[in-house]
C-alpha cells in the first residue's frame, strides 16, 4: 500500500511538472516576465486607429456652421442701383 502511494504521488509530481513545462505560460526570471517561447506564432492583433475627433457628425455640424453665415445677416451685398432709378 505504502509503495502504490509513493508511486501514485511521483507520477503525479511528473505529470504536474511536465504540464508546466509543456504550457508555455509566463515564466519570471531575475525579476523579469518572459513569454513563452511559442509567441512568435500567434497572429499579431490589429487596432485600428481612432480618428482625430471621435465625434464625426459633431464635427460635420461644427464645420457647416462655420462657413454658415450668422442668423439673420445678410447673404451678400445688395445689387448697386444705377443712377436715376431702375430700368423700367
Amino acid at each position: 500500500m505504502k509503495k502504490n502511494r509513493r508511486w501514485l504521488t511521483a507520477c503525479l509530481a511528473g505529470a504536474a511538472l511536465l504540464l508546466v513545462t509543456v504550457s508555455g505560460c509566463q515564466t519570471q526570471v531575475a525579476g523579469m516576465t518572459l513569454p513563452s517561447g511559442e509567441y512568435l506564432k500567434h497572429p499579431p492583433q490589429f487596432f485600428a486607429h481612432s480618428p482625430d475627433f471621435p465625434l464625426l457628425r459633431e464635427l460635420s455640424r461644427q464645420e457647416e456652421t462655420a462657413v454658415a453665415p450668422p442668423v439673420g445677416a445678410p447673404l451678400g451685398l445688395p445689387p448697386q442701383v444705377p443712377p436715376g432709378g431702375f430700368p423700367r
